[in-house]
């Protein structure tokens, strides 16, 4: 049981009796979190913060929420921000008629102005996502990784989204529609890939990606004949688990060039694992999901197709410079396996079984797993 107390104007000397003995008839028989609104509280002095401390004795639970930067800070700077948990109001804006510069399953982004963007999550109570990204944001950017961090959180409408200081950043999708040359913009990409798989982490430090995929294949193995489905879950839990540090939606518009500096964007997807798991992510976004429609990645990164499928080609091209042909090849050949072991699992749970590029989708990674698994002996490298 919750009860909301608004807390109004100023609270200092000359009121703080008074606002308590109004509080303390409000809670009177009252046995539950007490939670209070600061949205219109302009100040508060040593006495106002003497009557919120007596409350927390009473109900250890209680909370504020919706503090504007000046009465936040009066919490901070006094230490009650350690002491209870204590919110800021969230700045509103609004993003009508501004360039939408990426999308993906968590959200999407918005140049609101040259110098900043804003990821405006789906998820309507995406709070806590929103703050793992940042805390994962932080973490790579410690680490080298080159990547923006969010600076602020704000309310959008109905929902929320992480707001990025990004002067005049481009992504690398629009330097390709600007006419740049896609295989620079592949090896600048390498760069920054082998950057991050160069990145060892600590045992559980990051989400595990072999784990994550085991829910990918033990669904979609039963779609397979039952001797290739086996052998198909069998190389999924021979794949090493390493300690490797992933990006996990790595592509042309979640790297933003500034300045000449390219950063990364999009840190929710963090993870651990071995790197064939981000190649198969990277098959995905530029050929996996064109399978049953081609003009997919075109739509979806707004370039030609065929610019897509080289971007794919000069970023294997470039991350396994000095190997000969045949290895390539069989990395990709691992890397489409597991692409397609996670789309068939998507879009038969995710997809109405009306739907009928959902189901071409499905009959397609069927038929390709059917025909690559058998001449597969493993998915690492």
């Amino acid at each position: 049981m919750e009860k909301t107390i608004e807390l109004k104007g100023r609270i200092d000397s000359s009121n703080a009796a008074e606002r308590e003995t109004e509080i303390q008839n409000q809670l009177n028989g009252f046995d539950g979190e007490v939670i209070f609104d600061a949205s219109e509280l302009e100040y508060i002095s040593s006495a106002g913060l003497r009557v919120i401390l007596r409350v927390k004795k009473q109900f250890p639970s209680t909370r504020i929420i919706n503090c504007n930067s000046e009465v936040y800070e009066i919490f901070d700077m006094t230490g009650f921000t350690e002491m209870m948990n204590i919110s800021k109001a969230y700045r509103k804006i609004s993003i009508d008629g501004c360039e939408v510069i990426g999308e993906g399953a968590n959200g999407i982004v918005y140049r609101t102005d040259p110098d900043t963007i804003v990821k405006v999550y789906k998820n309507h109570d995406a709070l806590e996502e929103i703050h793992n990204e940042r805390e994962l944001a932080r973490k790579a950017f410690v680490m080298g990784i080159p990547t923006a961090i969010p600076y602020d959180v704000v309310q959008v409408g109905e929902y929320y989204g992480s707001v990025f200081e990004l002067l005049n950043a481009k992504s690398f999708a629009k330097l390709i529609r600007a006419g740049e040359s896609v295989e620079d913009l592949a090896r600048q990409s390498v760069e920054i890939l082998k950057t991050i798989h160069s990145t060892e982490l600590k045992p559980g430090e990051l989400p595990s990606k072999k784990q994550e995929s085991m829910k990918w294949v033990n669904y979609t193995k039963d779609y397979l004949p039952a001797e290739i489905g086996e052998k198909l879950l069998k190389m999924f839990e021979e794949t090493p688990d390493t300690n490797t540090m992933l990006h996990g939606d790595y592509h042309i518009k979640n790297i933003m060039q500034q300045n000449g500096e390219n950063l990364l964007i999009d840190m929710d997807t963090l993870s651990m694992g071995h790197p064939i798991y981000e190649f198969a992510a990277i098959y995905a976004a530029y050929i996996g999901y064109s399978c049953a429609d081609p003009d997919n990645a075109a739509k979806f990164f707004d370039i030609p197709g065929e610019k897509c499928i080289d971007m794919w080609k000069y970023t294997v091209k470039y991350y396994f410079e000095g190997k000969d042909e045949q290895y390539v090849d069989n990395i990709i050949r691992k890397a489409a396996i597991i692409c397609y072991t996670r789309l068939l699992r998507w879009y038969a749970t995710k997809k109405s079984k009306e739907d009928k590029e959902a189901q071409a989708v499905i009959a397609f990674c069927k038929n390709y797993l059917t025909e690559n698994v058998p001449k597969t002996d493993n998915l690492y490298f």
